[in-house]
This record gives structure tokens, sequence and C-alpha cells, in this order.
């Protein structure tokens, strides 16, 4: 029996309810799924299984469906890049040009960077005080050869002070005043620098005479030098301290022995003054001072303390001399008794020792009678009893 003619054949439901009954019985399923999806259980594996079929039917689907909008969304960027192809082309190139300016300031201070710290660390053994410089300007003649760098007397920088570069020495100062100095450089013509080589210790004078390449003079001995031997300052003199690098020598086709300066390697813009005046700064003062003398041996104490007595002063010598004095003074004072008689008064008795011992037999010459009389100094007692000893018969 069909249902059409079965007892429910005059019912008829409405649409309404039967739509709300649907939609209620759709909502209880779909609560039922989520609070019954639990991973990890029997079910949730089978849901993920139909999960995984599902998704590899619809992905070939899916690829097929999106290529077309592909293809659409890349022919309109190609079109777009085809317009708008010399806009992108003029700002990469002006992206091109403001980096190329930002790497070459880059390189320059990786240069600088590099500089300073090669300057920083020029060191000498022993250690020197040093002022850094920038070299401002450059006379360069036929016969001159000099630099003028901006620093001066406000930081210790004295006429002899020694120049270098990180590579090598360059020359001294010449001149010096506030806020700038002038270098003179070892291939100038005035510039004198004793040298050594460091192999044989042979010594000599490197002498500038306006070329690149000043010469050795003043060598002694059988091969003083040998060509690559490097040549450093000998500190003979007092100029320059030991050891500074100066360059490698090599024969020039003059035939003389030269020197290729180790400062010829790089520019000669930024220097390092050496504020060296004497080798007694090289000496640790401190050390020095604090250093205590040995005792010496007491036989040897005792004659330096002889030694530095003053010498003693001879007693004096009046009664020693006036016996030769007397004795010579008596035939002065025998000659003169003739002239007693006269109205002058006696002079053996009243002249000084010297002059008694000095009178001659012209004395008693009648000139010496007829001279007028004049006042006698006091006598000594020395001298007044040396006469009077003479004259007893």
């Amino acid at each position: 029996m069909s249902l059409r003619d079965g007892p429910f054949q005059d019912l008829k439901v409405p649409l309404t309810w039967t739509a709300a009954v649907a939609v209620i019985v759709a909502m209880v399923i779909g609560v039922a799924l989520l609070l019954g999806d639990h991973r990890g259980t029997l079910q949730g594996q089978a849901i993920g299984a139909s999960r995984g079929a599902l998704d590899s039917v619809t992905r070939p689907v899916s690829n097929v469906i999106a290529a077309p909008v592909r293809w659409i969304g890349d022919g309109v960027n190609g079109v777009k890049q085809y317009f708008f192809a010399v806009s992108e082309n003029r700002r990469l190139r002006a992206e091109v040009a403001d980096l190329s300016q930002w790497r070459d300031k880059a390189v320059a201070l990786k240069d600088d960077n590099v500089r300073y710290q090669s300057l920083l660390g020029l060191k000498t053994d022993p250690p020197i005080p040093m002022v850094g410089a920038r070299v401002i300007a450059d006379s360069r003649g036929p016969f001159a050869n000099t630099r003028l760098a901006d620093a001066g007397t406000e930081v210790g920088v004295a006429v002899g002070n020694p120049v270098m570069t990180e590579h090598g020495l360059v020359g001294r100062v010449l001149g010096v005043a506030k806020g700038v100095s002038r270098i003179l450089l070892l291939t100038d013509v005035a510039s004198r620098t004793p040298v050594l080589d460091d192999r044989s210790n042979s010594r000599a004078i490197l002498t500038g005479d306006g070329g690149g390449e000043p010469k050795l003079d003043y060598l002694r001995g059988a091969d003083p030098v040998k060509a690559g031997d490097r040549v450093l300052t000998s500190g003979d003199g007092g100029l320059f301290p030991r050891g500074l690098p100066v360059g490698t020598v090599v024969q020039g086709l003059d035939g003389n022995w030269r020197v290729r300066l180790d400062s010829d390697d790089g520019p000669i813009d930024l220097v390092r003054i050496l504020l060296f005046r004497d080798f007694s700064q090289l000496a640790d003062q401190r050390a020095l001072q604090a250093a205590t003398v040995p005792p010496l041996p007491p036989a040897e104490a005792a004659d330096v303390a002889a030694r530095a007595l003053p010498a003693p002063t001879p007693p004096p010598a009046a009664a020693s001399s006036a016996k030769p004095i007397a004795a010579s003074s008596a035939p002065a004072a025998s000659s003169a008794k003739p002239a007693k008689k006269t109205t002058a008064p006696p002079a053996a008795s009243s002249a000084k020792p010297v002059a008694a011992s000095s009178a001659k037999p012209v004395s008693a010459s009648p000139a010496a009678s007829s001279a007028k009389p004049t006042p006698a100094p006091k006598p000594k007692p020395a001298a007044s009893s040396a006469p009077a000893a003479g004259a007893q018969p």
C-alpha cells in the first residue's frame, strides 16, 4: 500500500514548520559533531582521513579553478612593468648613484681608520712622547723639499724633533711657531742624518740631494753595505734616537749607494712628531733618583774623604824669610853707617825688608846722603828685628 493511499494521505504539513524542523535537526547534528570531535580517538582519525581524502580530491580542482586568476594577475603585472620600466629604471639609477657616494665615503673612512690605527700603534723602544699632525702645505723645488704641519709650540714641538709616518722616518722639524711647524724632509739638499746598516752595523751619513733616493756618504771599510740591507738611525750626535726605520739600501745609476725611503710607501699627509730632546729623557728619572749608591769600603772611603778635604794653608813665612833678608841687608847697613853723620835719618832702621834687600851700594853715594828726609812708616816687629840683627858688628 502506498503512502498516498494510507491514513496520512490527507495530512498537509505547513512549509514553515518543515524548514524549522530541518534547521533544528541540522543544528543538533552540528553540535553533536563538535562535541564528539576528539582528536586521537578512532572517530577523530576517521574524520581526519576523510578530510585528507577530500583535500586530495579538491586540490587539482582548486588549481584548475585558480589558474586563470593567477594568469590574469601575472598579465596585469607584466603590463604594469612594461609601461613603468622607464620610471623604475630612473629610480634605480638614482639609488645606485646615492649608494656609490656612500660606498666611496665608507672606503675613505676605512682607509683613514687603518692609517689612524697604524699611527697610534707607532711605538719606539724606549717609548718617546709623540704628537699627531696633518700636513697642510707642500713646499717643493729643485733643491728645497719641506712640508708644513699644523702642530707647533702649543703641543711641545721643538726644532730638531724627528717626524715619522706609519711607514718610517720622514725628516725633522726645521722651524716651529704657534700652530705650525716646518718639516725638513730627508731628500732636501740641507738634510744630513746619521744612519747605520742593520746587518754590518757600519755608520754613514744620509745626504739629501734633491732626488727621491738620498745617498750614503762617508762609508768606511770593505763592503760596508749591500743591496737590500735595512737602514736605521744610528743616534750619533744625539740628533735622532737610535733604531728609527729609514729605508733599504739600493745602488743608484751613478754607482753610489742610496736608500729607498720607507716613507715613500704612502702619502705624507698624517705624521707623528717625536718630542725628542736628548738621550737623558729616555732614562727613568724616578728610578735614577730612587737608586741608592752602595757604601764604599773603609779604605776607599777614607781616601775619598782625604781628597775632599781642602789643602792646608802654609804658615806665615816672615820668620823664615827674615834671615836671608837680614843677611842681604847687612852690606847695606854697613854701607849706610857714614850716612848717619849727615842730617838724613838712618835709612837701614826705617826701611822695609824688601827695600833693604833690594838696596844697592848706590844708596851710599852722596846723592843718597843729600836726599830730603821722608817720614818713615812704622816698621813691623819682624821686619825691624832683621836689620837690627844684621847691623850689629
